[in-house]
């Protein structure tokens, strides 16, 4: 006689997947983490097939401690890449199919980090990593979002749009077409290079590996830390972007003259500098002076895990009980 999980977990990001099964108590079963989601790359079905392995390891390990699983009640799955409605539908047929649980919800990554945050399913959440999102929820099951698929959806900012605009500046003010700025310096710097050209170059000719620009965003930080002015406006835009999104999210959910939680997460936004902190806290109290500001420290498989809660109708200890196990 095995045991049953009420919830599958799963939060699948670029670089990793976590998984945790939960029982009918909230207790966790087992975890796991496997390797990144990434449909667009590799097909929805390979994608899937990551998702799969991370599961049999997670019930692996539930069968060495609990006993085996003998049945899953509902799916959670907050998946990155799954930025459109009609990605999501397509990411629920694809996970129905695999027969992993009795029921299957899809949604966006970003709404795991926002469930984490927030001690019932309301509020907002501005996510900054690589990329920057924001999505919404309020109790009765109405959400706001936005395509975040990069600047034909309307997006600045992100670690990877950050390190860009930081390599446009300092380029232009290194041949002269634009301002003076110490990026010049500190960018090429990161890599042991001593100038832009050569930085420009050794991307450009791959001895760079054009993703590890990312690594340029805390250099970008740093040098606004030290005062310089280009620097300094790239933070402070970042901070209008995150407080647009998120004010206009509020708006859309009836949220913005009440109190509600705004959840900031991500690398970016998690490593809480100082500039950035003060000018969305100051920007934000402008537009939305009742938003209740928190930076998300319990990891997203929890989220994951609420949502899936809430979906059963699980009684409020039962979520307690899940949350103490992470926090």
């Amino acid at each position: 006689m095995g045991v049953n999980a009420t919830v599958l977990a799963i939060d699948a990001g670029n670089s990793k997947t976590d998984v945790a099964l939960i029982g009918p108590d909230g207790t966790v079963l087992s975890t796991a983490r496997g390797g990144g989601f990434q449909p667009q790359a590799v097909s929805v079905a390979a994608a899937v097939d990551v998702l799969g392995a991370t599961l049999d390891e997670a019930l692996a390990k539930a069968r060495e401690t609990a006993g085996p699983v003998d049945s899953v009640g509902h799916v959670s799955a907050c998946l990155a890449n799954a930025d459109l409605p009609v990605e999501e539908r397509e990411l629920t047929e694809a996970l129905r199919a695999r027969g992993w649980g009795d029921t299957v919800e899809v949604r966006n990554d970003t709404f795991a980090i926002l469930r984490a945050g927030v001690e019932e399913p309301r509020g907002v959440a501005v996510v900054c990593g690589a990329g920057i999102n924001c999505v919404g929820m309020v109790p009765d099951g109405r959400t706001a979002r936005f395509p975040a698929i990069g600047r034909i959806s309307g997006d600045w900012g992100g670690g990877s749009g950050l390190s860009e605009e930081a390599m446009w500046f300092a380029s232009r003010a290194e041949d002269g077409r634009g301002e003076p700025t110490e990026l010049v310096r500190t960018l090429p710097a990161h890599f042991g290079l001593d100038s832009m050209y050569a930085l420009i170059e050794a991307v450009h000719l791959g001895r760079i590996e054009f993703e590890r620009r990312h690594e340029l965003t805390p250099v970008l930080f740093a040098t606004a830390a030290a005062g310089d002015p280009v620097a300094r406006a790239l933070v402070h835009r970042l901070a209008e972007e995150v407080v647009a999104m998120a004010s206009v999210a509020l708006t859309r959910l009836g949220l913005l003259d009440e109190e509600a939680p705004v959840v900031l997460g991500g690398s970016v936004l998690a490593a809480r500098h100082p500039q950035l902190d003060d000018a969305i806290a100051e920007l934000l109290a402008v537009r939305a002076p009742k938003a209740v500001i928190r930076v998300v420290a319990e990891p997203p498989v929890l989220g994951a895990g609420l949502l899936g809660l809430d979906r059963t109708g699980a009684a409020p200890e039962v979520h307690n009980r899940l949350r103490a196990q992470f926090v």
